[in-house]
């Protein structure tokens, strides 16, 4: 068996819902921008929110400090200070951009919860952007095969093994990350195990909560890198 939890009936169905309404939370900086993506214009120009005001934006350029990098189907690559986002369409805005550091030497991760009580925040997986959801019922890092291929992942030449999930026995793939970082804080060497299912998200495992001490004080997750 693989180590990574089983999928209970409950964990499946909150995916499920994440998958149309995420919230996505930048946890640094008090220069962040509320950006949402709200449709599009063809392949080339972007509907986008900022700061509750629409905008029309095309790809390459910038409008209210928001950069539209890539326009895809049903999402967007957008940058704000430096900080790379994918906006979801129909998701929750998210809040991009602020003052952490190009380094990803801090030690310290801030994490308000978001809808249904859930800790999510904007990340990078090997430098490539993606979303994470803290979960601490999973042994490692997990990411679904598709989210893999995007980020360049070569899940297929990972170690084989098999889990128990709601749906019944599935093949997984375990794999290595060169680098995980939230924030302006990275940790390299990360476990991880890609599935067939789809998430919308990728869970933020035992694997890379290991590395650091946790708290949480009422709505607010800490974690303080050992």
């Amino acid at each position: 068996m693989c180590p990574w939890h089983s999928t209970t009936s409950a964990t499946s169905a909150r995916l499920s819902a994440l998958a149309l309404a995420i919230a996505l939370v930048a946890p640094f900086g008090v220069a962040a921008q509320s950006v949402s993506l709200s449709g599009s214009l063809g392949s080339s120009k972007a509907l986008l929110l900022i700061n509750g005001q629409p905008h029309t934006v095309a790809v390459g350029s910038t409008v209210g400090g928001v950069t539209l990098r890539r326009l895809g189907d049903g999402e967007a690559e957008v940058e704000v200070g430096g900080r790379v986002s994918v906006l979801r369409l129909g998701a929750a805005p998210a809040r991009v951009g602020g003052g952490a550091s190009g380094g990803g030497g801090g030690t310290e991760i801030v994490l308000p919860a978001g809808p249904g009580g859930h800790f999510t925040t904007q990340g990078l997986i090997n430098g490539k952007p993606v979303q994470f959801m803290v979960d601490t019922g999973a042994t490692v890092v997990a990411m679904s095969q598709s989210e893999a291929q995007r980020i360049g992942v070569d899940w297929k030449r990972g170690r084989r093994g098999l889990t128990q999930t709601a749906g019944g026995v599935v093949p997984v793939h375990a794999v290595n990350l060169n680098s995980v970082r939230v924030g302006d804080v990275e940790v390299y060497n990360v476990d991880a195990v890609v599935v067939p299912s789809e998430m919308p998200i990728v869970l933020l495992g035992n694997s890379f909560l290991s590395r650091f001490s946790m708290r949480r004080d009422g709505d607010v997750m800490r974690l303080e890198k050992r």
